[in-house]
């Protein structure tokens, strides 16, 4: 479905990402650990379009997507949740559920897709009509989640989607992912977790500045005494 082959992207002189490739599959759970400052969400950013790489071929079904603009590219299936969940704050549930479609134009499948969303997270029905910078720290990520589905992606790219949620939060954004993967959507994820994020992937991807070190099914990575020294606490 996604491959990257030899991706560098580059932020001035400084090279974050150097040669990277990897691939997704039609249906797969693939996670991307690593450190602080590995070049995780510029290769996610480099993917959805934010980023413009310098060289290499991001290919999706097999044709390239490298440096078209984001919204064609999530026109074209994929979705990206960010880092940080950027919500609008001043903007309702509602409203910020609706900015995750606006590159459709289905107006009756948009209405429906937003019964489904509030009806698959009911904290959120219960506050569309609140702004969404007065939610938790949880309910703001479900919103950001949410806002991505909206887009009907084939593929949605998570960023750190536990970061600064409380442990029993992560949890249930972590069931709420998993639930995601297995309706069908494909999922890229970006996660610190590394315990969870290994535990839910079917394959996984370690990054250490800017480079792919090591690849495989998450059981096989989680095992490795390096990645449980490094990223488990072993």
């Amino acid at each position: 479905m996604l491959r990257l082959e030899g991706v560098v992207t580059r932020y001035g002189r400084i090279t974050a990402l150097a040669e990277v490739s990897l691939a997704v599959g039609a249906g797969e759970f693939v996670c991307l650990i690593g450190a602080n400052g590995a070049g995780k969400t510029t290769t996610l950013k480099t993917i959805s379009g934010l980023l413009r790489p310098a060289s290499g071929r991001i290919l999706l079904d097999g044709d390239e997507i490298q440096g078209r603009p984001p919204q064609e590219i999530l026109r074209r299936g994929v979705a990206h949740c960010p880092e940080g969940r950027r919500v609008f704050p001043y903007m309702t549930v509602t409203e910020n559920l609706a900015m995750g479609a606006y590159a459709r134009q289905d107006t009756r499948a948009i209405a429906a897709d937003l019964d489904r969303v509030l009806a698959h997270f009911p904290i959120l029905a219960e506050r569309r009509r609140q702004a969404a910078g007065t939610l938790s720290g949880g309910e703001q990520q479900m919103l950001a989640i949410g806002r991505a589905l909206m887009a009907r992606p084939r593929l949605i790219l998570f960023d750190e989607p536990s970061l600064g949620l409380a442990p029993t939060v992560v949890q249930a954004v972590f069931e709420i992912i998993a639930g995601i993967r297995r309706e069908g959507t494909t999922v890229l994820m970006v996660e610190q977790n590394a315990y969870m994020a290994l535990r839910l992937a079917t394959r996984a991807y370690v990054m250490e500045t800017g480079r792919i070190t090591l690849e495989g099914p998450a059981a096989d990575l989680a095992a490795n005494a390096d990645v449980q020294r490094a990223y488990l606490g072993g």
